[in-house]
């Protein structure tokens, strides 16, 4: 298997699968040219390395955070234009920007002055959605924007976790019990390094699509690659595990969001009760078939604390039968794994694990 490519860490944050689990499933499950999906491509594992395997990749994720940075690195522009374009946006930082005011007491804490006002700039300049290498460097931003800044000299913030965003409160009580303060960043040179260190390898080949959507409208957001899909690996959000726009409230305000952290941005980003998690499972399953081939296969990793793992087992296949016309046929499901609880990194790290178990199901009969 290749080795690890930088792209994959440009902006981590908590449950994710390594790219060693999709290489394996890839290998097993498919032949290059074969077209992989995942509904909820998350920081973009799946995609990305199925691209540099040799396979074309799409994936989709409702949240902006996940769309920017998997967008970044599956469509990834040349290293030249994206210097050239930190160079441009340096150029055009004037007087008027320096004077940025912080949007709460918040942001004074988090970052230096003038680290901050070159932030607000960069917020305000970098059209994302509509431009590949204004999502780039949005996705390097992202990366960025906070972390252990005692251990890295591109890190933007405050001392932070790089995995979440800390409420605002709580962040800016440590901060003064340690006596902390934000660390001088040249903004655009941090983003310069960074960038250059991403792309000391070279990005795949092939392009991916990335679009942010519902995972359950998969064929409306996919129209063309209806019948195409062979393989889905994807890991689904876990029950009562975590609010993402509430934990990635910071990286979201930096790509347009409110200044402080909000609950339930989306309807399921926190599911409590079984029955409507499996619910939201079957209508995922159900805006995927569209996308299937006559004969597929799908691979699920998914989380246990809540659950026992025939209750996984059960849910899963059931839910599979309901909406597949065709047959379903599980192949595997002793493989599990424990993952590190996701924890505040300010703190000392939970002792205990969360169990992950992985699904294999090949579906066949899907296409007239």
């Amino acid at each position: 298997m290749a080795s690890r490519h930088p792209f994959h860490s440009i902006c981590p944050y908590f449950a994710m699968f390594p790219e060693s689990f999709v290489a394996t499933q890839l290998e097993q499950y498919t032949e290059p040219n074969d077209l992989v999906y995942d509904p909820f491509c998350g920081r973009g594992t799946t995609v990305f390395e199925s691209l540099r395997q040799d396979r074309h990749a799409a994936g989709a994720d409702i949240n902006s955070v996940a769309a920017c940075v998997a967008g970044a690195k599956t469509s990834a522009p040349h290293l030249a234009s994206i210097l050239e374009r930190i160079d441009e946006l340096e150029d055009s930082y004037g007087p008027t920007a320096r004077e940025a005011k912080p949007p709460t007491p918040f942001f004074a804490k988090c970052y230096e002055p003038r680290t901050l006002a070159e932030i607000l700039f960069l917020r305000r300049r970098l059209v994302w959605r509509h431009d590949p290498v204004d999502r780039f460097v949005a996705a390097v931003a992202l990366g960025i924007l906070h972390g252990e800044s005692q251990r890295s000299r591109f890190t933007l913030s405050n001392r932070m976790p790089r995995t979440i965003s800390t409420k605002p409160a709580y962040s800016m009580r440590w901060w003064e019990e340690q006596s902390l303060t934000a660390p001088r960043r040249r903004v655009f040179d941090c983003l310069r390094g960074a960038a250059l260190f991403r792309f000391r390898v070279e990005p795949a080949e092939r392009l991916g699509i990335v679009r942010q959507g519902d995972a359950r409208k998969a064929a409306h957001l996919f129209p063309e690659l209806v019948g195409r899909v062979r393989l889905v690996v994807t890991s689904p959000p876990y029950l009562d595990t975590t609010d993402f726009c509430e934990d990635q409230w910071l990286r979201l305000w930096f790509l347009g969001g409110a200044p402080l952290p909000r609950r339930r941005t989306n309807r399921d980003d926190r599911i409590r009760k079984k029955t409507d998690y499996w619910s939201f499972l079957r209508e995922v399953w159900r805006g995927v078939m569209p996308l299937m081939a006559n004969e597929a296969t799908i691979v699920v990793r998914i989380g246990g604390a809540k659950f026992t793992k025939e209750e996984l087992f059960t849910g899963l296949t059931e839910g599979l039968r309901q909406v597949v016309q065709g047959s379903v046929q599980p192949l595997h499901r002793g493989v599990s794994s424990a993952a590190p609880a996701h924890t505040d990194a300010l703190r000392r790290p939970a002792s205990k694990s969360q169990v992950e178990h992985d699904f294999v199901y090949r579906i066949r009969g899907l296409q007239p």
